[in-house]
């Protein structure tokens, strides 16, 4: 039993002796950590995005909404099909000719085209309808329809087409050296519509009739050219002749009871006013389109005349298709006016 004793007491003895000298022993040193300079990714350029190319519409701020909305949208939809940007504005300054500007359009009035197309020769200027502007480098301009006797012929076959026995007559400014032809493409557009103009249709051989109008007469005075046709000649309508073309002189005719065509849209609608025969501006920019794209400038783009501000009570759907008609085959020469 002491022997079992004196073992226990030497193993612990050993134990003790081992444990000591191992927590005496002194700690290991952890080695420093040598930090090494790690270089910085070099800098990428992140390449700018560029601007698309750009057209601008410029556009009156007192125009008809209708018409505004018109342009607006055939040249958004051709921005649209071309991948560009579309922006509308009333006015353009030397501030907007940002370097991606490829097309302006612009309608009167005139805010300095001529100066800011030779500020930004990248630029494709189209001039509609703005007086004194000449086709010119990258200007180009919409140009009026040349041929007024094609215009007086179509208003005469209409005048023939609505009024019964051919009762038509036209206004004309005095002393204008192409009234004459004029009068006379007219005259051919009656009868090209009525024929022979068979005489129990009334007396068809004094119709057109024409009324000259002084360049001295005021507009109180229009009224008394407008019943010298109306009543004295029992005109029932009237062609205005462009030269003559004014608010005073369309009121005239509303007032004293004659049905009218003019080139012109009068400021509000007039009755009386049968329609009027005007450059279809909106073709005009459908066929100048492609030429600006490509940077060709310096076009007279020509524009087609067009029936418009038609009244259905007077020109009925049936009869202007049938005028539209005959419009076409004037422009494609198939009829002819008798004007050389």
């Amino acid at each position: 039993m002491q022997a079992k004793i004196t073992i226990s007491i030497f193993l612990g003895l050993i134990l003790t002796a081992f444990f000591a000298t191992g927590c005496g022993q002194a700690p290991k040193e952890t080695p420093a950590i040598i930090p090494t300079e790690t270089p910085l990714p070099t800098p990428t350029a992140i390449p700018t995005q560029e601007l698309s190319p750009l057209a601008i519409l410029v556009l009156p701020t007192n125009m008809d909404p209708d018409l505004s909305n018109q342009y607006q949208k055939i040249v958004y939809d051709l921005t649209q099909q071309t991948g560009m940007r579309f922006q509308l504005r009333n006015t353009l300054t030397e501030a907007d000719l940002e370097s991606s500007l490829k097309v302006v359009i612009a309608l009167p009035p005139d805010f300095g085209i001529m100066t800011l197309a030779a500020a930004a020769p990248q630029t494709q200027f189209l001039a509609v309808n703005i007086p004194d502007i000449a086709a010119g480098g990258n200007v180009s301009v919409v140009a009026q329809n040349n041929r007024p006797d094609l215009i007086a012929f179509l208003a005469g076959y209409i005048g023939a087409m609505i009024i019964e026995d051919y009762h038509i007559g036209m206004l004309y400014p005095d002393g204008s050296p192409d009234a004459k032809n004029e009068f006379t493409a007219f005259q051919n557009g009656m009868v090209y519509y009525c024929g022979i103009c068979n005489p129990w249709a009334g007396p068809f051989y004094d119709y057109p009739i024409p009324q000259a109008i002084p360049p001295e007469a005021s507009p109180d005075q229009y009224g008394a050219y407008v019943n010298v046709l109306k009543v004295q000649s029992t005109v029932e309508y009237i062609y205005v002749h462009p030269d003559i073309t004014s608010p005073e002189l369309l009121e005239a005719l509303s007032v004293n009871g004659a049905y009218f065509i003019t080139t012109v849209t009068p400021e509000r609608p007039l009755p009386g006013m049968v329609a009027s025969i005007q450059p279809d501006i909106i073709q005009a920019i459908y066929s100048a389109w492609p030429n600006l794209l490509a940077g060709n400038g310096g076009l007279n783009v020509e524009s087609p005349p067009q029936i418009t501000n038609v009244d259905p009570n007077l020109l009925s759907p049936g009869r202007q298709l049938q005028a539209e008609e005959v419009l076409l085959k004037l422009l494609e020469g198939s009829i002819f006016t008798g004007i050389q």
